[in-house]
């Protein structure tokens, strides 16, 4: 049986809808640095791994979901926390709150402010390329956002789903994840997500989404 496309998320958002943004080597490929670190192989080859290494530079660290090879000579391959894969399954209920604003360029600092404070290292200068991100403001404080990261063919990641300490259990989260969840369903894909599979408390609201656990993929970090 073929493996599914979401069991190598990131080669498949790379060779698909996002074939745009791609960094490619025979067999390898990843987003460009300032957009997000994550790489990805067709296949977990000697010769793919190569080529993978050829895409990074010697003083970065790159990630890798699902599919990895042996890394090659003088790199190392890290393996990190696994994370859950869940798909969501249903169309999401209006939850009501405060106004909700499209993010921007203007916005960047704001979102990795935030994603750094709760979720360092992920988002980047130029993350918002990858689809739409929304957020809620308090004044001029961002107190929550989520967004839109891969995109394969019939699948939208959604990611960066967050909230400021200060304004958590309000329901923004619920509130931002379910537009996302509605906006990806009326464009014909599925919702899915990845979070740390110890992360009950994400998972929880996860589950009350309509989010079902689909897999657990291993997580890895490629540096020399």
């Amino acid at each position: 049986m073929a493996a599914h496309v979401l069991d190598n998320p990131v080669w498949h958002s790379l060779a698909t809808q996002h074939a745009g943004l791609a960094l490619t080597a025979d067999g390898a490929a990843r987003y460009p640095a300032a957009i997000v670190p994550f790489a990805a192989v067709a296949e977990p080859s000697s010769r793919a791994a190569d080529q993978l290494a050829s895409l990074v530079d010697d003083s970065e660290s790159v990630f890798i979901v699902g599919v990895a090879p042996e890394p090659p000579p003088g790199w190392r391959l890290e393996p990190k926390k696994p994370v859950l894969q869940m798909v969501c399954n249903a169309r999401a209920p209006e939850v009501p709150g405060p106004p909700v604003t499209d993010m921007g360029p203007g916005q960047v600092a704001d979102m990795i402010g935030l994603t750094d404070l709760v979720f360092p290292g992920f988002f980047r200068a130029r993350t918002l390329e990858m689809g739409s991100y929304i957020g809620i403001y308090h004044g001029t404080r961002l107190a929550a956002m989520a967004g839109e990261r891969l995109r394969l063919d019939g699948y939208q990641e959604l990611s960066a789903v967050c909230t400021h300490p200060d304004y958590t259990s309000r329901g923004y989260a619920q509130r931002l994840l379910g537009i996302l969840c509605n906006s990806a369903f009326a464009r014909g894909f599925t919702p899915f997500l990845h979070v740390y599979a110890d992360n009950a408390r994400a998972i929880g609201v996860y589950r009350r989404m309509s989010f079902v656990d689909r897999s657990v993929l291993p997580f890895w970090a490629l540096h020399q």
